[in-house]
């Protein structure tokens, strides 16, 4: 069996014979929105230190544990805190809780996170659609054997970012009186800060936001057939657009300060999405 599989499957058995639930879309919190579980129906929770070979968060903010139960009557698994690239873990590992959410029941991801904003038009506290992602020295999860029995080969990419949720979204945001950006965000390896030539250059390259996550994930979920959306939270101005020097306790002050628009908007999406 592939190393890789039968990691994910061990993970799957012990998370088995602790949690009954069975949700129908898996939601990842990134920095500083992890409060939106507050909002949730929980029924059983269940931290990543329980799981055998499990990769652990070591990020503030991050509580590091899965919570399962409602929102808006939909059954969801909820991570709160995910782990990076970053962190020292192979990208493999990255996506092994997206994989394994998948194989939990989840046949939609939502991703969000905490993103510098590129697009001069954004500022700290926005929210922008995910529409499509770009990845820069941030390895495919898809590298190496393939994993028959969760995808292809060579899985298409040309909407990862489902047509149909973001249509939903929008939506679910213009009926809470939201305002939404649109965008492209690009993932790079972090964990230093961009420089000022480098947001210049993925600006040129079509991106709108920049973070250190998601778009591995999405893949690996595109992979595995999911259905995914996606929001970004404009935590900050990107190095050069921004005065300021930048700082992980700033990613998390606008994180808290705009917590309460974010959880209105997510638990509505959420709502809408399952009435298709």
């Amino acid at each position: 069996m592939n190393e890789v599989y039968e990691k994910l499957m061990k993970c799957r058995e012990a998370v088995e014979k602790k949690v009954t639930f069975k949700p129908e879309l898996a939601l990842i919190l990134g920095s500083g929105l992890g409060d939106f579980c507050d909002t949730m129906d929980v029924k059983e929770t269940l931290p990543y230190s329980e799981i055998p070979g499990f990769p652990t968060s070591t990020v503030a903010g991050h509580k590091g544990q899965f919570v399962f139960g409602y929102s808006g009557g939909v059954p969801i698994v909820a991570m709160q805190g995910r782990v990076h690239y970053y962190e020292g873990y192979s990208v493999q590992d990255v996506v092994l809780p997206t994989r394994l959410m998948h194989l939990m029941g989840a046949k939609t991801l939502f991703l969000t996170n905490a993103a510098g904003g590129i697009n001069p038009s954004f500022k700290a506290g926005d929210f922008m659609l995910i529409c499509d992602h770009i990845t820069l020295s941030v390895p495919s999860p898809l590298i190496g054997a393939n994993i028959e029995e969760l995808g292809t080969r060579f899985p298409d990419m040309s909407e990862v970012y489902s047509r149909r949720l973001r249509t939903i979204i929008e939506n679910s945001a213009a009926a809470e009186s939201v305002p939404l950006q649109r965008g492209v965000y690009i993932q790079t390896t972090g964990p230093n800060y961009e420089t000022p030539a480098e947001i210049r250059a993925y600006g040129r390259l079509g991106a709108d936001a920049v973070g250190m996550s998601t778009a591995v994930e999405a893949i690996a979920a595109r992979h595995c057939g999911m259905e995914i959306c996606g929001i970004s939270c404009i935590s900050n101005l990107a190095a050069g657009i921004s005065s300021n020097p930048l700082s992980h306790k700033e990613v998390q002050e606008t994180a808290d300060r705009v917590a309460p628009l974010f959880k209105k908007l997510v638990k509505r999406a959420i709502s809408d999405i399952a009435k298709g």
